[in-house]
């Protein structure tokens, strides 16, 4: 009897989920109900999938409404009366129009009008498939209206939307969130009905009881509707490429695996030849073939266009996807195996993650809308956290901003708190985890073999490619699997790198990126690694992992491989990652390791380091079959199992050890290593592409230093911020200057050892502005002087004065203030400029001006407006010059003793502790531009709560851990620098004119 019920997918206006829903219905006695989200079918699916867990049977269909205004409900009939309603929604949602009084021909669908609407509109006509829908509120008007003779249009249509007064407060709070507006000022048209609940279904019957016929009615309409999904089945394994049958598709790609076999394995043994039969077979058995054909096609264009990418995650498991060139990584040289990548005996489908620069995803993405037909971007649910939730609530109440910011921030105390602040963090609570909007999975591709809206509706967001309204977990629910093609910055820094040396050095010998085995073996490659000279450097450049590659004194390929997974939290919150550190750089501490995981893991000396040795010691160490081994696994990473599961394989596994003959210790010892990953391990593969990546960034760090960095920050950095990267260009020899006119583009540009900053970087320069002067100087060539440039580019004196006040005109030779000055009075006395090119020059006047110092502090202070950060070093704009001369080299001369070092704070990092305080660890460099490392444990640190940037002197005992130096700190104090000149007033300054 229930045909319009809302869950919390009905976004700021739903209070609660699918499962609750039912539980509802439960306690109610209703056997049957509809879930039809307001302009969203995202619950259908889960709903269809847990009703039967409730003793219900689902309906499914959309609440179409404009606003809060609802038009009409549609119910499907079947599974393609649910691909019409889903259409008919995402029409409307492509092109944010509003919907008609009526509903278009939908003949699979029950479409239901509510009665007030049918008397405003006074409607007369009625498809056969169209109804009016009757609430108890709506009876009593019913009685009086012409439409009770239509007895046979007639069902009941009662609204569920909340449980109880608090579900209707939520959803008041919600809608005046969704208006942005006070809850005092919210009107009731923009807001359900308090009687917007469900009866009990012998309530509303009685309530019906003068018009059975509309009961009935109801009954043979909810009898009528079925929609199924098997959701145990691959819904898109049966996916054919370019129109091809499944046995033709699986001949295509054992010709290509044949063919190209040779390229990988030039002297291939019977290892390779079983290896590929092997993953073949399981291959085209699952029926994963077009999934492996539709990634080949997505790389080859990308090869086509000289893209760069990566192919990482599991799938560099496969030799077949290392063969046809989706990864680069050997699954014969590392040990890959391939049931890690597709397990014969699992039901989910394989995954490849294939990155692409941040530049090309794009294109990458339109090439597949273009080539597949049925296809959309994943969805993803942004929810409401409770920081945000407390101050959208805080606004609604109408609370100060003061107050909004102390229950936000959470520095309170509750019993100090009044009424509505203390109501504030009560529907905080509530309201934490619901879904706020709808927005777009970080790189997740549905290509389907039939029409996306078989499953839902979709939206059009910015980027223009239409986004299915489910998430990822409902698609693997149903069983669709989505190709990943995910965006990283990396990769723009190897191609913008090579791009810039050809310009800058043409006729240096450049290798071929793609030449990895020669990377490896370069002793010069691998020598910045051992001593963790990695900044700007994809994934190696964080202070962590540089300490970690600097311990382990990390010199190849496999060791990088083995870091890259390492310095995971998992591994580290177990002390694996110590112990594999010893065991590494004293190889006698091996035999500490038990010699059964010895021998099950010998490249990591019997320490788990990947999510595959979770699976090696399950089957080897604890005799588990590979099916519990795999589960046991996917638990580890955060996948989901079963109930009980995991308790059950925990059980079995204690079992089996001490069936085995190990004592209880060890086995939870190696228990205690398994459950301590948490889903932070990456799988070896994962890591070996990351690596391969590493290497690429290495080499044209070693051999082209200022074009890498260059590239580095001209693709957002990484790491730390782009003053660090600054100091990095300095320290291999560039000499960064400010912004030029004549010099610059919008991103960073290089000269030889010239590095001159992008116009981009100055603040509140507008990107019209970038692109008058860059379009100007591309046609008519460099600007002669500030006349010159007046005279060619349209520019407000705003805008010209954020030029001069970097000096990007010192190629005329004059003071900064002087041309300000005449600036000034050439723009702010003229007439408005129209903004077209003059047809002749007009005559510049010149003016004679006072002498004007200059001052290199001032000068750093408008750096630091304008920039964010000064030209000049740090230290020069110290108050006092350092006590110490100490640098960062020098720090190995003084292993144990107390020294002071001055530095300027490149980042640092507040660690929480297991006893509840907290240390820190930071990273400064020194005068020279040398790096060091400091850690502050928790009796210095609980003397600090957060650290400013600027220049510190640091005290403390240098200690030396298998290589990697550090300053246990006893004390730090943040050094003085110069006030600000230019708020300064003294007889030799001259005040602009307004």
């Amino acid at each position: 009897m229930y045909l319009n019920c809302h869950t919390y997918y009905s976004l700021r206006f739903g209070t609660f989920p699918v499962a609750e829903l039912c539980k509802l219905a439960n306690q109610k006695g209703a056997a049957k109900l509809a879930v039809t989200d307001i302009n969203t079918s995202t619950a259908c699916l889960e709903f269809l999938k847990i009703a039967k867990d409730f003793g219900i049977e689902p309906l499914v269909g959309i609440d179409f409404r404009d606003g809060a205004q609802q038009q009409y409900v549609g119910i499907a009939q079947n599974n393609e009366g649910y691909r019409q309603l889903n259409e008919h929604l995402s029409n409307h949602l492509h092109t944010s129009k509003n919907f008609d009084d009526r509903a278009p021909l939908l003949p699979d669908c029950f479409v239901i009008y509510p009665l007030e609407k049918v008397i405003s509109a006074k409607k007369r006509d009625f498809k056969e498939n169209e109804l009016i829908g009757v609430s108890i509120e709506s009876l009593r008007k019913l009685k009086f209206s012409a439409y009770k003779e239509l007895k046979n249009k007639l069902v009941v249509l009662q609204t569920v939307t909340f449980r109880n007064k608090r579900d209707f407060n939520a959803h008041r709070l919600l809608r005046a969130i969704d208006n942005n507006m006070l809850l005092s000022k919210l009107p009731e048209t923009e807001q359900g009905s308090y009687s917007h609940r469900m009866p009990e279904l012998s309530e509303l019957e009685q309530e019906f009881e003068d018009f059975p016929h509309i009961l009935d009615n109801t009954k043979v309409l909810m009898d009528s509707c079925q929609v199924n999904f098997k959701f145990s089945k691959l819904e898109n394994r049966n996916l054919q490429v370019a129109g091809n049958s499944l046995e033709e598709d699986a001949d295509e790609i054992r010709r290509l695996c044949y063919d190209k076999l040779p390229e990988k394995y030039p002297k291939a043994d019977e290892t390779v030849y079983k290896r590929v039969e092997k993953e073949l077979n399981t291959i085209i058995r699952l029926k994963f073939v077009s999934y492996f054909l539709i990634n080949l096609e997505i790389v080859n264009y990308a090869k086509k266009n000289h893209y760069p990418f990566v192919g990482r995650g599991s799938g560099a498991n496969s030799i077949v996807a290392y063969i046809l060139g989706i990864t680069n990584v050997d699954p014969i040289e590392l040990d890959l195996y391939f049931e890690r990548f597709i397990n014969p005996n699992r039901s989910s489908p394989p995954d490849f993650d294939i990155d692409f620069s941040w530049k090309d995803r794009n294109d990458v993405t339109r090439h597949i809308f273009d080539t597949y037909e049925n296809t959309a971007l994943m969805g993803t649910y942004v929810t409401f956290k409770r920081r945000a939730v407390a101050r959208e609530l805080g606004k609604v109440f109408g609370l100060p901003k003061e107050n909004i910011d102390k229950l936000s921030q959470g520095f309170f105390n509750y019993q100090e708190l009044d009424h509505l602040e203390k109501l504030v963090l009560q529907y905080s609570q509530l309201i934490a985890g619901f879904p706020n909007y709808l927005s777009v999975h970080s790189g997740g591709i549905l290509i389907l073999d039939d029409s996306v809206h078989n499953y839902a509706g979709t939206f059009l967001p910015p980027k223009g490619f239409r986004t299915i309204q489910i998430d990822m977990n409902i698609a693997e629910d149903v069983g669709i699997h989505k190709f990943d093609i995910l965006a990283q910055r990396g990769l723009s820094k190897i191609t913008d790198a090579i791009e810039l040396i050809k310009r800058n050095q043409p006729e240096a010998k450049l290798e071929n990126i793609e030449n990895i085995d020669a990377f490896k073996k370069d002793p010069e490659i691998n020598a910045l690694l051992k001593v963790g000279d990695c900044m700007g450097v994809f994934y190696v450049e964080s202070p962590a992992m540089r300490g970690l590659l600097t311990k382990l004194q990390t010199d190849n390929y496999l060791n990088l491989v083995a870091a890259s997974s390492v310095i995971r939290p998992g591994i580290s919150s177990a002390g694996m990652k110590e112990e594999f550190i010893r065991r590494h750089r004293f190889p006698e501490l091996q035999q500490n390791a038990h010699p059964v995981l010895l021998d099950i893991m010998p490249d990591t000396y019997g320490v788990m380091v990947y999510q595959e040795d979770v699976m090696k010691v399950a089957y080897h160490f604890a005799g588990l079959n590979l099916d519990d081994a795999d589960v046991l696994r996917r638990g580890m990473s955060g996948k989901k199992t079963s109930k009980g599961q995991m308790e059950k394989i925990e059980e079995t596994f204690r079992r089996n050890c001490k069936e085995k003959g190990y004592q209880d210790q060890l086995t939870d010892e190696v228990w205690e290593q398994i459950s301590s990953f948490a889903g932070y391990a990456f799988p070896k593969g994962h890591s070996a592409s990351y690596a391969v990546e590493s290497y690429q960034s290495l080499y044209l760090k070693r051999y082209f230093p200022l074009e890498f960095m260059v590239a580095a920050i001209n693709n957002g950095g990484g790491f730390y911020r782009l003053e660090t990267y600054i100091q990095e260009i300095r320290r291999c020899g560039g000499r960064v200057h400010a912004p030029c006119i004549n010099k610059s583009d919008h991103p960073n540009t290089i000269y030889g050892k010239d590095i001159y900053l992008g116009l981009g970087y100055i603040r509140e320069l507008e990107a019209k502005t970038i692109r008058h002067i860059l379009e100007n100087r591309q046609f008519f060539g460099e600007f002669q002087s500030l006349d010159d440039f007046i005279d060619r580019v349209p520019i407000s004196i705003e805008q010209l004065s954020l030029l001069l006040k970097i000096n990007a005109f010192r190629f005329t030779g004059y003071n900064k203030h002087h041309l300000l000055w005449k600036a000034y009075f050439k723009l702010n006395h003229s007439a408005k400029r129209s903004g077209q090119a003059v047809l002749f020059k007009p005559p510049h006047r010149d003016f004679e001006l006072p002498e004007f110092e200059f001052s290199r502090i001032s000068e750093a202070y408008d750096q630091m407006e304008l920039l964010g950060f000064p030209l000049c070093s740090h230290f020069e704009l110290l108050k006092e010059p350092p006590e110490s001369a100490l640098l960062a080299k020098d720090l190995k001369k003084h292993i144990g003793k107390e020294v002071k070092i001055y530095g300027n704070l490149v980042n640092y990092k507040k660690n929480p502790t297991s006893n509840g305080k907290y240390m820190f660890f930071g990273t400064f460099y020194d005068q020279q531009g040398g790096i060091f490392d400091i850690v502050l444990f928790p009796q210095v640190a609980r003397h600090y709560d957060y650290f400013n940037y600027g220049i510190y002197a640091c005290y403390g005992t240098v200690t030396e851990d298998l290589g990697h130096l550090c300053i246990d700190i006893k004390w730090l104090k943040r050094q003085a620098t110069h006030t600000d000149p230019r708020l300064v007033n003294s007889s030799h300054k001259v005040k602009l004119p307004a």
